[in-house]
């Protein structure tokens, strides 16, 4: 397996240090338009582990904006298995290019969706992943494999969320992906300070468009952004943290191979971070369209969300000023094997001090980074094996949950926590 990794930012960085501890592939391009960030991760992995080590490892500049070039620097390096690891609005290129250059395909984030213009918060537009799945058939005639929405959320839900079906559970009411953490980020002087711990642009693309949802005898619908708030209690010393809905790649996916009568995402921004987002919103300052801009060199057009995530800090960079823990799960309802009520969370925390100790990495991109690795050795040795655009929920869960466990695999305990079936602890303050 020759893997180009495309993206040596917060997520990619963490993916080419883990993957400097395992022997499944035979080359790891490490791409990025700045070269510098794809030499830097290397030369870590060369003081951690050695020139022997490092030697697996070529860096490459890559514009993930263009298809063409993708398809050179994978043509260049007789690259097998493409991982994208770049904000989601590359995906349709970077996706293109894997095609063109007969490769094999995976990323964390699946295409951007398009809200319903005369209905945004009822009825879906294009969907996420809608172009990707619409050229399965190609993918399929090709013989290859894209596997897509292999991170943690999606991917590892998507992983839990079929495990649950297949081994847990006789018949599931509801699934429902459950994603919080207690991370605080302090600057110099000890102050908190907003700073999200994974990339602002997606994080506004998910909280502020339309949320979808899924839900038997009605199909996929969407609601208003930040709708259904509950207080959900995280485990491992989290605890309770405000929940909304938010737009999420799982609920696109997981209906369409697990049989249940709902699905959803809710994720745990709380209060303060909720508030941000809906004065951005408020302020114009989400949208991707350029303004017109005047400077003393002349008018320019800048995008405002761009703008946004130009002055708030790199999530690369914020590790050593975080504390805290993140969880990312998947709360599953319905009966057992025994027909009676059960109610599961299945879960996974990292901690960033941690992360940062063995890693250098901050806690929410590092949790995203074994995934797609644990998936990449799967099939390198041939225990999953597909062709066709398929997320990790039409695979076989369990060796997947073993290697992430296994003390010679991945070393990261996953928890299947029982929780009483009961309705979710609603918000005093909607009520």
């Amino acid at each position: 397996m020759r893997i180009l990794l495309v993206g040596a930012g917060g997520v990619g960085n963490a993916i080419a240090k883990i993957a400097a501890e395992r022997n499944f592939f035979e080359v790891m391009v490490v791409s990025d338009y700045d070269l510098s960030r794809a030499e830097g991760v290397v030369e870590w992995i060369r003081k951690r582990h050695g020139d022997d080590v490092a030697a697996k490892f070529l860096v490459s500049k890559i514009d993930a904006g263009s298809a063409d070039n993708v398809t050179a620097v994978a043509r260049e390096f007789g690259i097998t298995h493409i991982l994208n690891a770049v904000e989601p609005k590359f995906v349709p290129t970077v996706f293109a290019g894997a095609f063109t250059a007969e490769a094999n395909y995976m990323d964390m984030a699946m295409s951007l969706s398009e809200v319903h213009e005369t209905d945004p918060h009822h009825t879906p537009g294009i969907m996420l992943g809608d172009q990707q799945y619409a050229v399965n058939d190609q993918w399929q005639r090709s013989g290859r494999l894209a596997l897509v929405g292999m991170g943690v959320e999606p991917g590892l839900s998507n992983v839990f969320a079929r495990y649950a079906a297949d081994y847990l559970f006789s018949e599931v009411d509801e699934i429902s992906v459950k994603d919080g953490g207690n991370l605080v980020v302090r600057d110099d002087e000890g102050n908190e300070i907003f700073a999200p711990s994974f990339s602002i642009w997606t994080t506004i693309e998910e909280c502020l468009n339309p949320p979808l949802m899924w839900q038997s005898g009605k199909g996929w619908y969407t609601t208003a952004p930040f709708s259904e708030p509950e207080i959900f209690d995280f485990p491992e010393g989290i605890g309770p943290v405000e929940c909304v809905n938010v737009e999420h790649e799982e609920v696109a996916m997981l209906p369409r191979t697990i049989k249940a009568n709902k699905f959803s995402f809710k994720y745990g921004l709380g209060a303060d971070f909720i508030n941000v987002l809906k004065t951005l919103n408020l302020l114009g300052l989400d949208r991707t369209k350029p303004v017109r801009v005047r400077s003393p060199q002349g008018p320019v057009d800048v995008s405002p969300r761009d703008v946004v995530v130009s002055v708030l800090p790199d999530p690369a960079t914020i590790g050593d000023r975080m504390s805290g823990k993140t969880c990312a799960g998947v709360l599953v309802t319905g009966k057992d094997s025994d027909g009676k009520q059960r109610a599961t969370y299945l879960y996974h925390v990292a901690d960033n001090a941690w992360s940062m100790e063995h890693y250098e990495s901050q806690a929410v991109v590092w949790q995203t980074a074994f995934n797609p690795l644990i998936a990449l050795e799967l099939l390198a040795t041939g225990v999953w094996q597909g062709q066709g655009v398929v997320g990790p929920e039409e695979f076989d869960p369990k060796p997947f949950l073993d290697l992430m466990s296994s003390s010679t695999g991945y070393k990261q305990q996953w928890v299947a926590q029982e929780r009483m079936p009961a309705a979710p602890l609603r918000d005093p303050r909607t009520e």
